[in-house]
């Protein structure tokens, strides 16, 4: 019988990426059961389709939820999605340039 996941690739290394933002693509490979090379394709999509942002801080990068955008074929937004796995959104202090939707 062969495995299968509930929760896609995309699914798993999101969520990893919302536990801890800091974390590299092979921690997050480690984490979910890929290669450090598939975690950074699946974080290059997750980017892409508008689900994360990256920011390079020193030699790391720092990827931050953008729980607003809505979950392919569904109206829910990701946001919801990671919320009800436990995520709980954090909190940043508002400065004059940081939109009003930032976590």
């Amino acid at each position: 019988m062969s495995e299968w996941k509930f929760i896609t690739n995309h699914g798993l290394v999101l969520a990893s990426i919302a536990k801890s933002r800091g974390k590299t693509a092979r921690e997050i490979g480690d984490e979910v059961g890929v290669t450090e090379r598939t975690a950074h394709k699946i974080i290059m999509d997750l980017e892409r389709g508008g689900y994360i942002t990256k920011t390079k801080v020193g030699n790391k990068n720092m990827y931050r939820i953008r729980p607003e955008v809505s979950i392919k074929a569904s109206d829910t937004a990701v946001g919801e999605l990671l919320e009800l796995l436990g995520w709980k959104r954090r909190r940043r202090k508002k400065t004059a340039d940081t939109p009003k939707n930032a976590d």
